[in-house]
Order: C-alpha cells, then structure tokens, then sequence
C-alpha cells in the first residue's frame, strides 16, 4: 500500500485513536482492494486515507489502494470511473443521486448485507439507500437540519420550542408583536428556499410523497402540492421572514440572527460554527424540531448523507463487502465523524458522539424520532434539472406569492420534460 497511507495510520494511532477490536480477527482477504474517493478537502481526506490504512492493517494478505479525486471533478468523473476497469469501492451520495448508477447497473446490490444484526443501527437511512426494494450502498456520514433559535429572544417573551404548526404560527406571530422576525433566510442562491420546502411538504403529505413528487410520479400542479404551498404562504403573508431575502446569501442572512433582528434560522448543522464566530454563544442558542403540521404523518428529516458504494464490476467483491461492514460499524463511525476528524454524525444509532450540545440533540433527533425517513435535500433528491427549474419557483413565489398558478404550471411543464 502507499506509504502515505501507512504514515496517516501511524499518525492516527500516536493521536490515540485506537484500531478497532475487529482489527485482531482472523482475515482471510487477500489481493488489492481498489477505492475511490471524493474526500478531497484535507479533515475529510485524512479520515479517508486514515480508514484505508487502518483496513490495509487488519488485513495483512489484503493490499489497499486508494486514489482520492477532488470532489466536484469526481462528479462529473464518476461515470466513466464505474465502466471499464473500475475501482472497488467509490464514495457517492444517497437517495435519487444514487439513481442513474442504480439504474444504469454501475452499483453492486448489496441488500443481503442489510439483513446483517450491525445494520440495525443504520434503520434511520434504509429509505434513502434503497431503489426497487434493494440497498445499493452504506452511509458513513450526515448532518441534521432543522431550527436553530435565539434561546434568549425566546425566553424573554416567554416562549417555548414548539411542537405543532398553531404553536409555531403562534410563536411567530408574538415575534412581529415585538417588532422581531420570525426567520432570517437568504435567498439569492437558492437552495435555502428548497430546505423550507422539503420540511413544508414532508410534514404536511409525509416522506412518501415527497419522495414521489422527486421521482416525477406527481404532478406540481396536484391539490396535495398547493396545500404545501398553502401552509408556507401563511408565514409568507405574515411578514415572518426578513425583508429583501432574495438578495443575501445565507451567510449574509447571518447578521439578522446575531443582532436579534430575526428569531430562528431554518439551517443545515454546518452552520453553527458561524453563529458561533458571529459572537453567539451557547447559552443564546438552541435548536428544535420543525414541528408536525399533520399530526398523522411521521417526522422525516433533510439530513444530506455520503456514502460508499461497491462497483458491479468489482474484482475483489469479498474485500469491498468487508469494507462496508468495517465503515459503518459504530466504532468506526463513532471515530470518523468526531469533532478533530469529520465532526458530523455516525449513522449508526449506536455509535457515539462528540461533548457537542448541537451534534447531541441532532444525534438524538434522526436516530430515534425521524421514524417518516430520511431526505437527502431538494437538490439532491430532485433530478439536478428538476432542482435548478424547482428552486427557482420556490424562490419566487417567497417574493412574489400570487404568481402561484403560474410558478406551478412551469414546473409541471418541467416535470413533463425531464421525466419523459
């Protein structure tokens, strides 16, 4: 193997992360594992080149061969690596992302290895690894999204974390009261606008349909969608979000949430390290649910998630099916995902996480009480055309929510094209 690798598993062991007691059993593996990986920025390629060491370690007949490719060329990469000649192991993303390898027979079924006691763990993200009733993969990281407030606005006023749509208009509205926003958003780049949809349609139709409605199987212009739209437009006509949200970024939303401007952010974990070096502290956030709108329907949850998967044309199948038990086993997700490596969340609900209070209640959020599923983001689930022609309806309507019928008439033109 390269030496790269086996100086960044000495590197791991002198930094006290301890092999894993699997490393002491018997291996009966042998030949060249071959991975390609995206892990391309530095915290995540040294996770990775630290795993195919540690995995080359456990396996002395084994020889692992890793080739890590920076990550958006890997997008456009990926295809053309899983024809003639392909690695063994690839990293890629869940859900509708998965699709046209899936479909196109790129990606190994890997369903048996589900049926396996340690896969339990990984029930919370079964949904977005599956197509036509098979597992195509295995996740070995996420992040939750949902509210991230001002704990201190809200104790003020006397409020609490709300658990159901009234409790959540109520909320808002004694926020206007107070001359306070409900939400701060940007919106210029518009995928912030796709994560108030996800959450919107979820709860108000549950997981299934909004996975159908990202397949195509439903028409934008169905009464079940105009319900979702329904629900957004009460917050729309309440003045809840800022002012001009069209023009910021969601960085430049930030300022609203710092100054007390705005109340809650709907936002993806990844932001709390700018809260943080927008001088909040700890003590002044807190983080929340989005709450039910249809009490019938389970909570189902963005929580974007990378994955590996085999290649169907795979030489060493019995080393790349030992690799994925060995990447999602709680140990190593719980070392992987820690705050001095990945700091996200292990999948597996039992792995353990960093002294982190947002990691801690997200944690708890998808492993126990995302029971609906989990959504990998609009643009993710939704065909990359259908996303870009999606978001930017969903855009507009914010601003300009009387052009309903005609946002919803375009994106049904749309879905008629690109599903066809």
């Amino acid at each position: 193997m390269h030496s790269i690798l086996k100086t960044s598993f000495v590197a791991l062991i002198a930094a006290g992360v301890a092999t894993s007691a699997s490393a002491e059993a018997h291996s009966t593996l042998s030949g060249t594992l071959r991975i390609s990986s995206d892990m391309s920025n530095p915290a995540p390629r040294a996770v990775m080149e630290g795993m195919a060491a540690e995995f080359d370690e456990m396996h002395p007949d084994l020889e692992v061969e890793l080739t890590i490719v920076d990550r958006e060329a890997w997008k456009t990469q990926i295809r053309n690596a899983l024809g003639a000649n392909p690695p063994d192991v690839v990293n890629w993303y869940a859900a509708n992302r998965m699709g046209p390898y899936v479909d196109a027979g790129l990606f190994a079924d890997v369903t048996d290895l589900w049926e396996e006691e340690q896969f339990e763990g990984l029930a919370s993200t079964k949904g977005a690894m599956t197509i036509d009733d098979k597992q195509w993969g295995v996740p070995y990281t996420y992040y939750q999204w949902g509210v991230y407030y001002r704990a201190d606005i809200y104790e003020e006023l006397g409020l609490s974390e709300p658990e159901t749509w009234e409790e959540e208009l109520a909320n808002c509205q004694t926020l206007l009261d107070n001359d306070i926003k409900c939400y701060t958003i940007g919106t210029k780049f518009l995928w912030t606008a796709g994560g108030w949809f996800d959450y919107l349609n979820s709860r108000t139709h549950g997981y299934d349909f909004h996975m159908a409605l990202a397949r195509g199987e439903v028409e934008w212009t169905d009464d079940r969608v105009r319900e979702t739209f329904a629900n957004w437009r009460e917050l729309i006509d309440m003045g809840a979000f800022i002012d001009d949200h069209q023009n910021y970024s969601w960085q430049e939303a930030l300022p609203f949430f710092q100054n007390g401007e705005a109340a809650a952010y709907l936002m993806g974990n990844f932001a709390v390290a700018a809260f943080r070096e927008g001088g909040l502290t700890d003590e002044q956030l807190d983080f929340y649910q989005f709450p039910k709108i249809n009490p019938d329907v389970d909570y189902a949850e963005d929580a974007p998630t990378d994955t590996f998967h085999i290649a169907s044309g795979a030489e060493n199948m019995d080393a790349a099916r030992e690799f994925l038990r060995y990447v999602t086993s709680p140990e190593v997700q719980t070392r992987i995902n820690g705050g001095d490596a990945l700091g996200q969340l292990p999948v597996n609900a039992n792995a353990e996480i960093g002294d982190d209070k947002f990691l801690e209640q997200g944690f708890e959020m998808l492993s126990s009480n995302a029971e609906g599923g989990i959504m990998q983001f609009f643009d993710r689930d939704f065909p990359a055309e259908m996303a870009s022609v999606g978001m930017e309806g969903l855009q507009e309507f914010m601003v300009f929510p009387d052009n309903l019928d005609d946002i919803l008439n375009r994106l049904e033109d749309a879905r008629q094209r690109i599903y066809e």
